[in-house]
């Protein structure tokens, strides 16, 4: 009777390797929790910031998912304002107007000091002018959406493609994709103005085109810039701004 009672008893413990086997898959599990790094909080994953660089306006981007209201026309006049009056667009003009200069684009401002003022007025008006157009003026007239929704999702090429097509691609006021009439039709409108303060020399149809589609490039590289900026902060300055 006490042989049988202590064979119950035993069957009660467990071998001896399973309880080893079991502490040294803990303890590996513990050791590996510990090394892994933590994981990127999903919160920041496409997430803009009002600046870029901490100079660079950005206003009109819209974060990975973020929704918000219709655009209203103060919205349109206070973020098309901000861009075309925020100090970074002195500077910006001021580097700008130093290049022309430099290359001597139009002669018949000359050169010196007076002459900088005149490249430096006129690239400044230039920036405001087109700011005007295609983030106020034609937005307002065509009800569409100026700002920059970020995809944030997918490979490089998609988003690369992405982000280059919102030049000819927009949203209404009411949230469906449009032809972005503000932003070719703005561009062109805004290139012919410009030529009117310009040399009459300047004031060609070629020389039109020209700056029309120098303007709609440089937006659709400043889109692309904009939907990767924050990966490029994330992974540079954590976020921190």
């Amino acid at each position: 009777m006490a042989h049988s009672q202590s064979i119950a008893s035993g069957s009660d413990i467990p071998d001896a390797p399973d309880v080893a086997l079991a502490q040294q898959t803990s303890s590996q599990s513990d050791s590996a929790q510990k090394q892994q790094p933590a994981s990127t909080d999903p919160t920041l994953e496409g997430k803009q910031t009002k600046r870029i660089l901490w100079i660079v306006p950005n206003f009109r981007s819209v974060s990975v998912d973020e929704k918000l209201p219709p655009q209203s026309l103060k919205d349109k006049f206070i973020t098309t304002t901000l861009d075309s009056f925020d100090y970074s667009a002195f500077i910006f003009a001021g580097i700008l107007a130093g290049i022309s200069q430099a290359q001597n684009s139009y002669p018949e401002f000359h050169q010196g000091a007076a002459g900088y003022g005149r490249y430096y007025w006129h690239t400044l008006a230039d920036q405001a002018v087109e700011n005007y157009n295609v983030e106020f003026i034609f937005p307002t007239v065509f009800k569409q959406d100026s700002r920059y929704y970020t995809l944030g999702r997918g490979g490089i090429i998609k988003r690369t493609g992405y982000s280059f097509s919102r030049v000819l691609i927009t949203r209404t006021d009411s949230g469906n994709e449009t032809f972005n009439a503000s932003e070719i039709m703005g561009a062109g409108s805004a290139s012919a103005l410009s030529s009117l303060y310009y040399p009459s020399r300047e004031r060609t149809w070629t020389k039109i085109g020209q700056h029309w589609l120098t303007n709609v490039g440089l937006d659709g590289m400043t889109f692309i810039f904009k939907e990767f900026w924050p990966d490029i902060n994330s992974a540079i300055f954590h976020q921190k701004q």
